[in-house]
């Protein structure tokens, strides 16, 4: 177990001064910004959804956004910035200061989890935090949940009880979508139906550990701190006040969890503005719910609808393509992705009979290409997941074709090969002791 001290992004945590009188804007925002992006940038009160299609500026958007609010007069300490990742807000925070300077070293930024430790360790005693609470990585909570599932007699079930990977899996399913346990286990893990009663108490067993040793996992971050804003009304008040303008990115693949939290930190203003795209929402696994882009209006009524529909990246052929695969979506925001590059190659589509006649169609034309000059590092291929490319990776390998992989293992790096070729290169070489 770990005690992992605040990131280092310091909040400021006071009630910011009324906004002064507003000066002369610093830049010519409507020369550096398209027609759909300056609508946005624009917005400042009350609740915006900003649908952001492929490659639409979406990041410019949101930079230029809170320059012009700092611009206005807005308190740089009242702009919360909640990103995926920190190293997205760090970017965003980064241009904003290239925009308008040290004022941006005062914006709120960083990832819902970052920003909720941050207010825990302040306002988290209603809730039963210390300040010095210790938060608990995920192989901690792993190893807590081993430890507690021997104390309860389930390592001896004689059957599959889930293992802790799975259990830490499962838990934190339910925190993400705000679902019973019972309701998780009956609808996306059915075969350990049987063992509901032994994941309850286990489950109970595991909020009381980390209750009294002052405890927290990552998801617990995001629940308590719900809690926090539920229960206690004058607190909610505060923080509310504290981040007068919030602003989220990727708001598609934000969980209920996190909707609710968005809900509850704009209690006393509704100045939010959620910037997503329903057309890209890929983290369902992790209990992303592409829900929340679509009911954010009911959630926030009167929210005004803005769409970023120039695409800087592609060609308008492939847009085309991507525009009537959008169409078929049975619920969706209707938009048109359109380029000024209207000249191109027309996208192929190809039907393989399988996986393997997949990856020697690929392969093949890998070759094609380097025959035409192209070096093999212009060229990229895409999967929906690591595990995907195993077939390929085997068919460049049987045809020399050097590659570089992004994201996960390659196939023979991964543990139960490397195993397996261990044995193969004793059986071939007696004398390997590699």
């Amino acid at each position: 177990m770990d005690s992992t001290s605040p990131p280092s992004k310091v909040y400021v945590l006071k009630r910011p001064l009324e906004e002064s009188t507003p000066p002369t804007l610093s830049r010519n925002y409507a020369e550096e910004l398209n027609p759909q992006q300056l609508a946005a940038v624009e917005a400042v009160q009350g609740p915006a959804l900003v649908i952001a299609g492929a490659g639409s500026g979406k990041t410019r958007t949101l930079v230029y956004r809170v320059a012009r609010l700092i611009d206005l007069g807005i308190v740089p300490s009242s702009i919360l910035l909640l990103t995926f990742t920190r190293k997205a807000s760090q970017e965003m925070l980064s241009r904003v200061g290239l925009l308008i300077g040290l004022r941006a070293q005062q914006v709120g930024g960083g990832t819902f989890h970052s920003m909720a430790n941050i207010l825990l360790r302040r306002y988290g005693r209603p809730v039963g935090l210390e300040p010095g609470f210790t938060i608990l990585d995920r192989g901690d909570s792993e190893d807590l949940l081993s430890l507690l599932r021997g104390q309860l007699g389930l390592n001896d079930t004689g059957k599959r009880f889930p293992r802790k990977h799975t259990l830490s899996e499962i838990f934190g399913k339910t925190a993400n979508t705000l679902e019973s346990l019972e309701n998780i286990v009956i609808n996306e893990y059915s075969h350990f139906g049987e063992y509901l009663g032994e994941l309850q108490k286990l489950q109970a067993a595991y909020e009381a550990a980390k209750r009294q040793r002052q405890l927290v996992d990552y998801d617990d971050l995001l629940v308590k701190l719900l809690e926090l804003l539920v229960i206690d009304q004058p607190t909610r008040e505060t923080i509310s006040q504290i981040f007068r303008y919030i602003l989220v990115d990727e708001y598609q693949d934000t969980n209920r969890l996190q909707a609710s939290l968005v809900r509850n930190l704009a209690a006393t203003h509704d100045n939010v503005m959620v910037v997503g795209d329903d057309s890209q929402s890929i983290y369902a696994f992790r209990g992303a719910t592409f829900r929340n882009i679509m009911e954010f209006p009911d959630l926030f009524p009167g929210a005004v609808i803005y769409k970023l529909e120039e695409n800087y990246r592609s060609t308008q052929p492939i847009l085309q393509l991507a525009n009537k695969l959008i169409e078929a979506a049975p619920e969706k925001y209707s938009k048109t992705l359109f380029t000024r590059k209207e000249e191109g190659p027309l996208p192929t589509v190809v039907e393989a009979m399988g996986e393997n006649a997949q990856s020697r169609f690929i392969a093949q034309k890998i070759l094609e290409l380097r025959e035409e000059g192209i070096p093999l590092d212009e060229i990229a291929v895409l999967f929906r997941s690591s595990f995907h490319a195993f077939d390929l990776e085997l068919e460049l390998t049987r045809r020399n074709l050097p590659f570089i992989k992004r994201g996960g293992f390659k196939f023979i790096e991964t543990a139960h090969v490397k195993d397996l070729m261990a044995h193969l290169r004793v059986i071939h070489n007696p004398l390997d002791t590699v």
